[in-house]
């Protein structure tokens, strides 16, 4: 992920949020879908499984068209209607309103879009007032099946009215994963469809008019709908092939990682594999964290938040302290964050002047100041303290006592516009922009709108910003509220660490995670995994089923997420990464043909440096030899 430039005064928060959304959350066009993990943020092309025709069956019914007569022909149960139908050729432009989108399907395919009902009754105009569930299926030619599904997992809150629309296509990822792919693949908008121009990080839909928890809306997006989605998408295609898919597969990052873990957790019969990347698992309690870097500035800070010269330059500051503790060189990204305890407070290259540092420009920190980044590193306490580095940074798979949620790693860029608590939109007169779901979360989590962003719609009152007002304590409440009200939030949060019925029906899980994640922290991954192997049988035993894989200085589901060492000091940050669809040929390779993802190797952007990719709880090695070398490595 490139870093980005310092914003003007005259940036809007919209652009901001679009920016964001189109980075990190895996919505929007077909590049950024192939880009931040929505249609799979791992490697090369697919082994495609040998192309079976469709069986004789005279006698019986004959296969679903790809024409009008399929809004007839195709009725699973009364909930299901078919929206719109159209076939779309090789070379044909992906539009549904004659406008032309510019991407054109690799071959012949069919999109099929379902509502699935009941929805949710209420006043036309409200957030929380839905049709029911959108779907949007892609299916290839008979000839072209690989018999494979692929459906995708979506990001933020979800809420892509392109899904539902009849004039729009919204799951540009999956038609170019069956034109070009031969997999039937599909995506949905999990229960709502947002007017926002954002509609990832728009929360509305699940508050009531009356400021209630909108617990319909809620379980579509935490359960239902992806279950909805793989139920039809399966019965489309046995209905258009005349056979059922061979193989079943999730592929989703961020929420869409959630999802394929709740997929795990509550509906394991869906998928053989599933693919779940930088995980949204632990959803309230990490998103209301989100949140913890802005009310440190409020509180310590007098609201001004640190500028982006000074989260640059801190943040170049820990990459070179600790990006040669792998080799004894310096690499540019850091490889274990465990492993760097920097200390900005006591920094003198860091701090100003008048704070006792060596410092004189305008991106220097004071003490205060370098401490508000220590404490945002180390992640939300309920009072809002931290402990000196020395003793613990905060990182790992288990909470330290008064630990509410971990921070992000040090040397994660901390000025992408729209990350947790830094958008800088406007940071010359210094006016703090929150994360926007993370502003909704809270409000849902206290039932009150007027604490989230003003984009948050309701009928008892909008979105006001009253977030600026919270205490560290009040925080914390919230955190609690978030846990407490799992039930009316239809366990959202995707934590329940028993997952015997997924392990009993042969189904693999391959999770991975960016060490430099700007938006979700890492160690919440390893949190969940340490305490499903608690409950599995211990690390060995969930292996045969489970695995999960951390990426050094990758960052939210794809790219690079650390920031530039100090010039003269580190090399510019070029980490190994996965190729796209990489991991997602291993989760096949596991499920089809038994081979676990025990020897992968990245390379990074111009194939001069590799290493292998370590299995949970192992980590990267130096054994000795050529650093550029990924044989120079091993897993221990």
């Amino acid at each position: 992920m490139p870093r980005p430039q310092r914003r003007t005064r005259t940036a809007s928060r919209t652009a901001i949020a679009a920016r964001l959304a189109a980075a990190c959350l895996g919505i929007g066009t077909l590049a950024t879908l192939a880009a931040c993990g929505g249609s799979g943020s791992s490697g090369a092309s697919l082994p495609f499984l040998p192309v079976v025709p469709p069986p004789s069956t005279p006698g019986t019914s004959s296969a679903l068209a790809c024409d009008e007569s399929l809004k007839t022909a195709f009725k699973p149960d009364a909930n299901t209607t078919v929206t719109v139908v159209k076939q779309f050729k090789q070379g044909d432009d992906l539009n549904l309103d004659g406008k032309a989108s510019g991407t054109v399907a690799a071959s012949d395919v069919c999109m099929v879009k379902l509502n699935v009902g009941p929805g949710h009754a209420g006043p036309a105009d409200a957030p929380s007032t839905s049709p029911g569930i959108g779907i949007e299926v892609w299916l290839p030619a008979a000839a072209k099946w690989n018999n494979r599904l692929r459906v995708l997992g979506g990001g933020g809150f979800v809420g892509d009215a392109g899904i539902s629309s009849r004039t729009q296509i919204g799951g540009a990822g999956a038609a170019a994963i069956a034109a070009g792919q031969g997999s039937v693949s599909a995506v949905t908008d999990a229960g709502h469809a947002s007017k926002l121009p954002v509609p990832a990080v728009d929360g509305s839909f699940a508050m009531n008019p009356d400021g209630t928890v909108n617990t319909t809306l809620w379980t579509d997006f935490a359960s239902r709908g992806i279950h909805e989605m793989a139920v039809k998408a399966k019965a489309l295609a046995s209905g258009f092939y005349q056979r059922d898919a061979q193989y079943a597969y999730w592929d989703g990052c961020s929420t869409g990682g959630r999802q394929g873990h709740m997929q795990a957790q509550v509906n394991p019969g869906d998928f053989d594999g599933i693919l779940a990347g930088n995980s949204a698992i632990n959803w309230t309690t990490f998103i209301t964290s989100e949140l913890y870097p802005q009310i440190v500035m409020q509180r310590d800070l007098g609201g001004t938040p640190l500028a982006a010269e000074q989260l640059a330059l801190v943040s170049s500051a820990a990459v070179s302290a600790c990006d040669s503790t792998l080799t004894g060189q310096h690499e540019g990204f850091i490889s274990d964050p465990a492993a760097c305890k920097y200390d900005p407070v006591q920094d003198k290259a860091v701090l100003c002047i008048g704070s006792g540092g060596t410092n004189a420009t305008a991106a220097c920190l004071s003490t205060v100041q370098a401490q508000a980044v220590n404490k945002i590193w180390y992640g939300q306490t309920r009072d809002g303290s931290a402990p000196a580095p020395a003793s613990d940074i905060g990182y790992g798979a288990t909470l330290a006592p008064g630990q509410l949620w971990y921070g992000l790693t040090r040397g994660t860029s901390l000025n992408s516009p729209g990350a947790p608590g830094f958008s800088l939109a406007d940071s010359t007169a210094g006016t703090p922009h929150p994360f926007p779901i993370a502003a909704h979360q809270v409000a849902l989590n206290l039932q009150d709108p007027t604490i989230a962003t003003p984009d948050f719609v309701n009928a008892t009152g909008n979105g006001a910003n009253n977030w600026k007002g919270l205490s560290y304590a009040q925080l914390a409440n919230a955190s609690d509220r978030g846990k407490a009200l799992q039930s009316a939030f239809a366990g959202i949060n995707a934590d329940n660490p028993d997952l015997a019925r997924f392990r009993d029906r042969g189904a693999k899980l391959l999770t991975y995670h960016g060490l430099a994640d700007q938006l979700i922290a890492s160690s919440g991954t390893a949190n969940y995994y340490e305490r499903v192997a608690k409950t599995m049988g211990g690390i060995e035993a969930t292996q045969k089923f489970y695995r999960y894989l951390e990426i050094p200085a990758m960052g939210h589901c794809v790219g690079v997420g650390s920031v530039n060492g100090l010039a003269g000091v580190s090399p510019a940050a070029n980490p190994p990464l996965p190729a796209p669809d990489q991991l997602f040929s291993a989760l096949t390779d596991w499920v089809e043909k038994g081979i676990a993802p025990d020897n992968l190797v990245l390379q990074n952007a111009d194939k001069s440096l590799a290493r292998p990719l370590c299995t949970y709880p192992k980590k990267v090695a130096y054994t000795g030899g050529d650093v550029k070398a990924a044989a120079s490595f091993a897993c221990r």
